[in-house]
């Protein structure tokens, strides 16, 4: 049995919550401390990860089968994966469900295409202008190991095709009998171009540096453990990265007119995730925290990944009691949750005052689990806190701008003088000089 721990007052749960905000990214267990000494002679992952990197970079195909052998137990002979297997996988797989993550794939590809038709426009106005180029070649991640996510491969790839990227390359990690049958489902659903079954920090790597097989990539998108997210964070620099996702988090705010059984599933569909996850209730109403919490317990009992879930309720869960509904806010802005659901009468109307979360739910009929799967919008969102900074998985993830100036007689007789006078104010003569022979007819 497991009940979230009740806070009381706002003062309490912004101590609580600022704590928790900015714990570390991936605690690391005693377990993985001695499996990571045995490997790498080192506690320590980040040095892990980059002998790993270091590995792949100098060693190529060869380290990425060598690591995928030591670290997830799994001989490989090919890593690229092949046409055939893929039409073999749809013969393993349930047409169900086929038939879902078609339509997921659907209405994603329907959302992004609508917001790049929205924020992509080019302009030339005055001489000046912006160009709009979609990335040449992108690496997804979508684990796969000892939980698969065809899901992630819909919300990471089909943006980047709709962008126009020319080339998507994707890596997940293989069972010893292969790749999952609906990862690769999801692939070809995604139209991906390519291929790879490799998964860790090893991966990561690979598209980072390139080997013998698997391309160069100029960014790396998706999801990981500790070693993806830590090798996202060493490569940054030889490629762009999405951001360094952590442990999924969900952040309710509920009234007193909200179903606690509702508020309770949302909480354990995301505590279900991970024993880092975040599942967490902002509530004025006394009586509904008290609901909630039988809701928890009788609802948890039921699940496949109850420990699992236990534990994230254990380790991150909480309710917290506030006074108000602004209250209720301030603490939601300050946590910045990836998932943010509004459970309250009127729940629109406090839209405009959420200034950070990955993404808002609004309503009891706007689950995250419609979010996870099939609403639209990218579930690849900001962890940790970073939605006070930065955004959703997007269309702008896969394009680059670049500026363009086209000045003709008239703007370089009225420029010209200015920019000259800041010029030397700075100390650049020849910067002032440069500008001053267009005005002297290049005499």
């Amino acid at each position: 049995m497991s009940k979230l721990k009740i806070i009381k007052g706002l003062k309490l749960a912004k101590s609580a919550l600022s704590r928790q905000a900015t714990a570390e990214l991936y605690p690391v267990s005693p377990a993985l401390r001695q499996r990571l000494t045995e490997l790498f002679g080192t506690e320590d992952p980040e040095p892990a990860v980059r002998q790993i990197i270091n590995q792949v970079r100098n060693r190529g195909d060869q380290a990425l089968l060598d690591f995928t052998l030591s670290i997830d137990g799994v001989r490989l002979t090919l890593l690229e994966i092949s046409r055939e297997q893929i039409t073999k996988a749809y013969r393993g797989v349930d047409e169900g469900l086929v038939s879902a993550l078609k339509l997921a794939a659907e209405r994603i590809r329907s959302f992004h295409t609508i917001q790049k038709d929205n924020l992509c426009r080019q302009f030339t106005e005055l001489g000046l202008g912006q160009l709009i180029r979609p990335l040449e070649r992108v690496g997804v991640y979508a684990p796969g190991g000892t939980a698969s996510y065809p899901s992630t491969v819909l919300m990471t790839a089909i943006p980047a095709k709709v962008a126009g990227v020319k080339e998507v390359i994707l890596a997940t990690p293989p069972r010893p009998n292969g790749v999952v049958p609906s990862m690769l489902i999801a692939a070809d659903i995604a139209e991906v171009d390519r291929i790879f079954g490799v998964g860790g920090a090893q991966a990561i790597a690979a598209l980072a540096f390139g080997t013998e097989s698997v391309p160069k990539v100029d960014k790396i998108c998706g999801p990981g453990n500790i070693f993806v997210v830590l090798a996202k964070k060493l490569v940054y620099g030889v490629v762009d990265i999405d951001g360094l996702q952590g442990a999924s988090e969900v952040l309710i705010i509920a009234d007193e007119t909200a179903n606690p059984e509702y508020c309770a599933a949302d909480l354990l569909a995301q505590a279900e995730h991970d024993p880092l996850a975040s599942a967490i209730l902002i509530t004025t109403s006394p009586r509904l925290a008290d609901e909630v919490n039988r809701e928890v317990e009788q609802q948890l009992e039921g699940l496949l990944r109850k420990d699992i879930a236990a534990e994230s309720l254990e380790n991150r869960g909480k309710i917290v009691i506030v006074a108000s509904i602004d209250e209720a806010i301030e603490l939601a802005n300050l946590y910045a949750p990836e998932h943010l659901c509004l459970m309250v009468d009127k729940a629109t109307s406090y839209i405009d005052r959420i200034a950070n979360a990955g993404c808002i739910f609004v309503g009891e009929k706007s689950t995250v689990v419609l979010g996870d799967y099939v609403a639209g919008p990218s579930h690849v969102l900001p962890t940790g806190g970073t939605a006070r900074y930065s955004s959703p998985l997007n269309i702008t993830d896969f394009i680059k701008f670049t500026n363009l100036v086209n000045l003709d007689e008239v703007s370089l007789r009225q420029l010209a003088p200015v920019a000259s006078i800041i010029a030397r104010a700075e100390g650049f003569e020849a910067h002032a000089r440069a500008v001053e022979k267009r005005l002297q007819g290049g005499l």
